[in-house]
C-alpha cells in the first residue's frame, strides 16, 4: 500500500516504479558511467547489457554487489534481491569485474596509450585526420555515447528513402563500441571509411577534406538511419498571418518533428527565425527553420590589408617608387582602396590617382570603376597607382613599355630576343608635339634612378666610341614588323615605336625630330621603348624592375595576428545583411525576385551546440585560411542575452570538444582536444592520445567548437 488513498502495487511493480540505478565499472579503471535498468531484470540480462557496452565475452564479466557491504554474486538465474528492490532511495552500486585483460590494459600516463575508457587514438589510413578529428568528437558527445553503446540498432529506419539503410548509423555505432572498449589500442577506421566512401563520394580516396564537411554529413545521415518517422507526413507551411511568435515557432518546430525524430534531432537540432524584408514594398516575410550547428563568420577579417606601389608621373625628384600597405573593408569597392590609398599618400587636393594591374611588365587593365567589387583583386596581384595632377586628367594617356635585349637558349641554341622589363611607365600627353618631346618625357621619369655620375660620363664615352658599329653587332636579319625583330637602336640609345597594349607588334617608329601624329579622338596611347645596352648602364632598372604583390602569402609571410571573441563572430553571424545579387528572393508582395535584407535571431537552442568558425574562405578570386585568434569561453558559454525567446531555461554552456586544423588551406593536420572531467583535457592526434593543460586548448587552430547545455534553472 502506497498509502491511505488506495494506490497499491506488487513488490513486482514497484521495482519498475523505483528503476533501478547501476555504476558500471572497470577494475583498474578511473572512469564509471551509469545505466538504468528494471529491477526485475534478472543477471542474464546484466550480463548480455554490460557485454554490449564493454565488448567483452560473457565469460570475462562477473558482477557483485557493493550495496550496505553486503557482498555476494549475483548467478545466471538469480534476480535482484527484494531487499534491494526497496532502496528507492539509495543507488545500488554495481562493480563490474573484468578478467583476463590485464595484458592489454596500458599505464595511461604512457605516452600515445590509451589506457582509460574512450581514450583510444584512430589509426590515419592517408589523410584522414579530417574524418579522426571529427569522429572523435562526435565519440565523446554526451547522450550519443549513452545512445550507441545501448541498444540503438532497434531504431534503425532501414526504409527511409533520405538515410542510407543504416549502414552509416550501424559503422559508426560499432566504431563508437570500439574506441569505449577496455584496454583498446588504437582502433582502424577502415570499415566506416569504406562505407563512407560508398554513400558520399566525396570523401573518397585519401585527398585531404574538411572535418566540418564530414561532420555535417554524419550528423545528417545518422539522423536519417536513426528517423523514428517512418512515414513523413506532407506538411503544407503556412503564412504567419500576423500571429504572435510563439505560435508561429511552435508551429514550425511540431512540424518538423512529425517529419524528423531522432537521436540526433533530441541533441543537435535547435531553431532560428529568419526574417526577410522585400526593398521595395517592405514587404515581411517570418520564417523558423532548425539547424544542427551554426556557422560563424569572423568579424575581424571584414577588412583586408593590400599592397600597392604609388609612382609620381611629375619627374624630377618626385618620380620614385613607394609601396603603401593599407587596410579596406574585405567587402569593400575600389573606391575604398582609392580613399585609403590617397590618405596613406598624402595625396594632395590637386592631385588624383590611376591604379593599374601589371603583369608580366604590362599594364593588363586600368581600375578606374569605383563600384567594382575588391574581391576582383586577388593576393597575388600586382598593383601600381599612378599619381597625377587633375588639371591634366583630360589630356591623352600614354603609356610606355619598356623592352631590353635578351639571350635565349632555345633547343640548345642561343636566340636573342626582346622582352620587357621594369614597370611600365604613363604619363599625360599634354606639351607633347614631336618624337623628342615625347622622349623627354620618358626619359625625365627615370632621372632618379641615374648611376653615380662618374660611371655615367663613362658609359656616355663608351656609348660614343660603339655608335658607329652599334648596327653591325646583332648579325640577325630582320624578320618582319612582329616585336621580335632584332633591329637594335642604331644610335646606341632608344628607339621608340607604336604598339598595342602587350607590346607584342612595332607599328610605325617615332621619328625625333618629326611631328607627334595623334588622333585628336585618342584617348590611350602604347609606346614600345626598345633600350640600348648602354643605356641599360646608365640607368639602375632594377629599381624600377620589382613590385610587391597585394598580400604576399607563404609560411615566413604570415598576416598579422588577429583576435575576436566568439560573442563578436555571433554577433556577426545574426546582424543583418543584404542579400548577395546570386540570391534573390522572390517576393510575393511585389511578385519578382528582389535583393532582400535577412536577420536571423537564435529561437531554440539545442543540448549539443556545435559552432564551425568560418577560417575557409572561397570565391572566384580567392581561397584564403584564416588565422584569426577566436577567444571563446572554455567553461561559461553565456548566450543569455543573444535567445530571442526564453522560458526560464538554461542558456549556459560548457566546451568539451575542439576540432583543430593546423597549417595552410588544402593541406594541413586535423586533431581534436576532448574535455574528460575538471581541467583534465586529452588531445587525439590520430593514433596518438596525450594529456594537454587546459591552457592550451584556445588557440587559432580552433575550427569547430562543441558546448554541452547546463541545466540549471536561469533566475
Amino acid at each position: 500500500m502506497k498509502d491511505d488513498k488506495g494506490f497499491s502495487a506488487t513488490d513486482s511493480d514497484m521495482a519498475d516504479v523505483y528503476p533501478l540505478q547501476l555504476r558500471l565499472s572497470v577494475q583498474r579503471e578511473t572512469n564509471s558511467f551509469g545505466v538504468r535498468i528494471s529491477k526485475k531484470d534478472n543477471a542474464v540480462e546484466l550480463f548480455k547489457r554490460a557485454c554490449k557496452m564493454f565488448s567483452v565475452d560473457s565469460e570475462m564479466l562477473c558482477i557483485w554487489d557493493y550495496s550496505d557491504q553486503i557482498t555476494f554474486l549475483m548467478n545466471d538465474n538469480n534476480q535482484v534481491p527484494v531487499d534491494c528492490q526497496r532502496q528507492s532511495d539509495q543507488e545500488i552500486l554495481l562493480e563490474l569485474q573484468v578478467y583476463g585483460l590485464s595484458d592489454s590494459i596500458r599505464c595511461r600516463e604512457g605516452p600515445g596509450e590509451a589506457g582509460s575508457l574512450g581514450l583510444t587514438g584512430l589509426q590515419n589510413l592517408g589523410n584522414t585526420c579530417f574524418m579522426n578529428s571529427s569522429l572523435q568528437c562526435l565519440a565523446h558527445t554526451p547522450k550519443l555515447v549513452d545512445y550507441f553503446l545501448e541498444d540503438y540498432i532497434r531504431e534503425i529506419n532501414h526504409d527511409n528513402p533520405l538515410g542510407m539503410n543504416g549502414e552509416i548509423a550501424l559503422a559508426f555505432g560499432d566504431l563508437l563500441r570500439k574506441l569505449w572498449a577496455p584496454g583498446a589500442s588504437p582502433v582502424s577506421p577502415r570499415i566506416f571509411k569504406s562505407k563512407l566512401a560508398r554513400f558520399a563520394p566525396q570523401f573518397s580516396g585519401f585527398n585531404q577534406h574538411d572535418s566540418q564537411e564530414l561532420l555535417a554529413f554524419l550528423l545528417d545521415g545518422l539522423h536519417e538511419d536513426l528517423n523514428r518517422v517512418k512515414c513523413k507526413p506532407y506538411i503544407e507551411v503556412k503564412d504567419g498571418d500576423g500571429r504572435r511568435d510563439e505560435e508561429v515557432a511552435d508551429e514550425y518546430w511540431h512540424n518538423h518533428l512529425a517529419r524528423n525524430d531522432s537521436v540526433i534531432v533530441d541533441v543537435c537540432q535547435g531553431q532560428y527565425k529568419s526574417t526577410l524584408v522585400c526593398p521595395v514594398c517592405r514587404k515581411v516575410s517570418v520564417t523558423f527553420d532548425p539547424f544542427m550547428y551554426l556557422s560563424l563568420p569572423l568579424p575581424s577579417t571584414t577588412v583586408r590589408t593590400m599592397t600597392i606601389t604609388v609612382v609620381s608621373g611629375n619627374g624630377g625628384e618626385m618620380s620614385q617608387l613607394s609601396p603603401y600597405t593599407i587596410t579596406v573593408p574585405k567587402n569593400g569597392r575600389f573606391e575604398d582602396l582609392t580613399r585609403a590609398l590617397g590618405i596613406a599618400c598624402s595625396l594632395g587636393a590637386d592631385e588624383t590617382l590611376l591604379v593599374a594591374e601589371v603583369y608580366n611588365n604590362c599594364i593588363i587593365r586600368f581600375l578606374e570603376d569605383p563600384t567594382d567589387s575588391l574581391s576582383l583583386i586577388r593576393d597575388a596581384d600586382k598593383l601600381v597607382a599612378y599619381r597625377f595632377l587633375k588639371c591634366n586628367v583630360d589630356a591623352p594617356l600614354v603609356v610606355f613599355i619598356n623592352q631590353r635585349m635578351e639571350e635565349q637558349y632555345v633547343y640548345g641554341k642561343q636566340t636573342l630576343n626582346w622582352k620587357a622589363f621594369g614597370i611600365p611607365v604613363v604619363d599625360r600627353l599634354y606639351s607633347v608635339t614631336n618624337g623628342s618631346d615625347l622622349r623627354n618625357l620618358y626619359l625625365k621619369w627615370f632621372y632618379p634612378f641615374q648611376n653615380p655620375i662618374e660611371e655615367a660620363l663613362e658609359n656616355c664615352l663608351v656609348s660614343k666610341e660603339t655608335e658607329e658599329d652599334a648596327e653591325t653587332e646583332v648579325t640577325t636579319p630582320s624578320l618582319g614588323s612582329n616585336v621580335n625583330e632584332l633591329d637594335t637602336p642604331s644610335d646606341g640609345g632608344m628607339e621608340f615605336y607604336v604598339t598595342d597594349e602587350k607590346g607584342t607588334i612595332k607599328n610605325s617608329k617615332i621619328l625625333m625630330n618629326e611631328p607627334l601624329a595623334i588622333n585628336g579622338d585618342l584617348r590611350l596611347l602604347h609606346v614600345l621603348v626598345c633600350w640600348s645596352e648602354e643605356q641599360l648602364k646608365i640607368y639602375d632598372t632594377q629599381l624600377c624592375s620589382s613590385l610587391p604583390e597585394v598580400f604576399k602569402s607563404g609560411f615566413l609571410a604570415k598576416r598579422p595576428q588577429e583576435s575576436v571573441s566568439l560573442y563578436k563572430c555571433l554577433e556577426a553571424f545574426l546582424q543583418e545583411e543584404p542579400l548577395g545579387p546570386e540570391d534573390m528572393w522572390y517576393c510575393p508582395g511585389c511578385k519578382e525576385h528582389r535583393q532582400a535584407s535577412k536577420k536571423l535571431d537564435l529561437w531554440r537552442l539545442p543540448e549539443i551546440l556545435v559552432i564551425h568558425l568560418k577560417r575557409f574562405q572561397y570565391s572566384r578570386y580567392l581561397k584564403n585560411k584564416l588565422e584569426t585568434y577566436v577567444d571563446f569561453p572554455v567553461d561559461n558559454l553565456d548566450l543569455s542575452a543573444y535567445i530571442t525567446y526564453g522560458n526560464d531555461e538554461s542558456y549556459h554552456y560548457t566546451l568539451y570538444a575542439v576540432s583543430n586544423h593546423y597549417g595552410s588551406m588544402g593541406g594541413g593536420h586535423y586533431t581534436a582536444f576532448v574535455h574528460r572531467g575538471g581541467d583534465q583535457w586529452y588531445d587525439f592526434d590520430d593514433s596518438h592520445v596525450n594529456p594537454i593543460s587546459k591552457e592550451k586548448i584556445k588557440s587559432s587552430a580552433a575550427y569547430v567548437l562543441f558546448y554541452r547545455r547546463n541545466f540549471e534553472v536561469s533566475t
